[in-house]
């Protein structure tokens, strides 16, 4: 069935602004509802079609912006303070996450991109489920941002060359990131010498009350601007898009403001359309033979497992078992890259449209499983877990300096 395009914009714009309370009532992230919404429009269930070319239009830009928002997530300043162990520490569980991830995708009989989406994270759903719990400023929350944000980031980078590999094997057009990197570098220097010797221009964008909106219009333009690299040298958009939200992460730090301008236009309208539409290209009925159930049921266990062997190691920076265990949990979630990578890996056939449905239904259900699990397990114990090392020197000298003083004296 063919619906007009008034009436079906009426609708998608009515469920995009509605949806957000009904994820409040129930308690589910909007997103899930969102795609759920999608499901019943779309091939699962009622197999509405929309007129016109709006909705993937809206939805590709939605898509891109959710990218960008997701580069702009990661708190460069926090890396930058880690030691150098703590980052390799870091570096070892995303090795090991990785591995084990490969050997679960071959042993679903399936190739090396699968591995790749087994290794994804979401940073969206981990950082806001620390500080509902309270503990993204605190050590172990800091922990686990860190290994989100290198599974986030890695990942993309590891599909993009793996996609670039599968078009042109190796030879010199594996190197098509490297004028999008020339570039990143260049505006990241510039970019940094501007805000240093402009400091009041640059507070300007980045404040609350901006009639001009000058904030925005920059983060539009850098997106573009990414976006239109990474078509120049042949490389997917998403990458472009995502360098860009991470380019303006490190020049601004403090971006509170204009991440929440940026949400206002993002998931205020845009995403919602993005999840909506994944959820309409959904086909239930490509799950239900029982070997595609049983691969599903065996990928969700994988996936888990992927995430929470490895996040054992956290006891060796002093977070106990069971949290170790729980941030494992947590890690497991997975919902906007995995759906990029899915979207990714159709386009390039690495995947059939049934396997592709298959990883939307475990993103739906780790969104859900990882942080309901992580918040049950969660015990605030009033003090968190004791520093390992150097650091807890560390943390007790910044608390007592007249302690240090008086120890040089």
């Amino acid at each position: 069935m063919v619906l007009d395009q008034a009436w079906s914009l009426l609708l998608v714009a009515s469920a995009a602004s509605l949806l957000p309370g009904v994820s409040r009532m129930v308690r589910l992230p909007a997103i899930v509802l969102e795609i759920l919404f999608g499901v019943v429009l779309g091939k699962s269930l009622l197999d509405l079609e929309f007129s016109g070319e709006w909705l993937p239009f809206l939805a590709e830009l939605g898509f891109l912006l959710l990218m960008f928002q997701a580069g702009m997530e990661i708190d460069f300043t926090m890396l930058r303070h880690k030691s150098r162990a703590r980052l390799l520490f870091h570096v070892l569980i995303f090795s090991i996450t990785f591995a084990l991830a490969m050997a679960a995708a071959f042993f679903l009989g399936r190739g090396v991109f699968l591995g790749l989406v087994l290794t994804t994270t979401s940073l969206g759903l981990v950082v806001p489920t620390l500080k509902e719990v309270g503990l993204s400023r605190q050590p172990m929350g800091q922990a686990i941002i860190i290994a989100a944000t290198l599974a986030d980031f890695l990942t993309l980078l590891a599909i993009t060359f793996y996609v670039l590999w599968h078009q042109h094997g190796l030879d010199w057009r594996f190197l098509g990131p490297l004028p999008l990197f020339i570039g990143f570098g260049v505006l990241l220097r510039a970019g940094r010498l501007w805000a240093w010797w402009h400091p009041n221009k640059a507070a300007r964008l980045l404040a609350p009350e901006d009639s001009q909106e000058l904030g925005v219009r920059l983060s539009l333009a850098l997106l573009f601007l990414f976006v239109a690299l990474s078509e120049l040298v042949g490389l997917e958009p998403v990458l472009g898009a995502f360098m860009g939200g991470a380019l303006l992460s490190i020049i601004f730090p403090e971006k509170a403001h204009l991440e929440s301008k940026l949400s206002g236009i993002g998931y205020g309208f845009l995403i919602p359309l993005f999840f909506i539409h994944v959820g309409m290209q959904f086909d239930l009925t490509n799950l239900l033979s029982p070997e595609l159930i049983w691969f599903t049921l065996q990928l969700l266990g994988l996936a888990m497992a992927v995430k929470i062997l490895p996040s054992i190691l956290f006891v060796f920076i002093g977070i106990p078992i069971k949290r170790a265990v729980n941030a494992g949990f947590l890690l497991s979630s997975r919902l906007s890259l995995i759906i990029v990578a899915a979207t990714i890996g159709l386009k390039y056939e690495f995947i059939t449209e049934q396997y592709k449905d298959a990883i939307i239904l475990l993103a739906v259900f780790t969104c859900l499983l990882g942080p309901s699990v992580f918040k049950l397990l969660h015990r605030p114990t009033g003090q968190e877990p004791p520093l390992a090392g150097a650091e807890k020197r560390m943390a007790t000298g910044r608390r007592n300096p007249d302690r240090i003083a008086a120890g040089k004296s």
